[in-house]
């Protein structure tokens, strides 16, 4: 059995991690840390301690209403994607954790288009 890094839990919840393939289980949001632990095999688990989150980086679609997946971000491990039933929840349960300027919204579709357009222009 793998042993939290959290002394006090503020939110569980069902989750899915999308690492290398979707991996269904529970987000932990506690006082020290983001926690992902598989429901069936308990060696897979991510533990990431406030700390080394750099960033929360939110991939929004209609304006707000749905929030398919979102990514942690960390110092120096990597980025981490999840999903879970309310995302919203895990955001507010986050803010008290991440500074909300680190708190931050993924681009859109025609955004990166316009980013990659704008590079090749000026590389020329």
């Amino acid at each position: 059995m793998v042993q939290s890094i959290n002394t006090k839990v503020d939110l569980v919840i069902d989750a899915t991690s999308h690492i290398n393939v979707s991996d269904y289980g529970q987000i932990m949001i506690g006082d020290k840390g983001f926690e992902f632990f598989n429901k069936r095999d308990t060696r897979k688990f991510i533990q990431i301690p406030w700390e080394e989150v750099d960033y929360v980086i939110a991939s929004v679609l209609f304006k707000g209403k749905w929030i398919p997946r979102y990514a942690i971000q960390t110092k120096q491990n990597g980025t981490f994607t999840f999903s879970s039933k309310d995302p919203k929840k895990v955001f507010r349960a986050m803010r008290e954790y991440v500074e909300p300027d680190h708190m931050v919204q993924s681009l859109g579709f025609f955004d990166v288009i316009k980013r990659s357009v704008k590079s090749k222009l000026k590389k020329e």
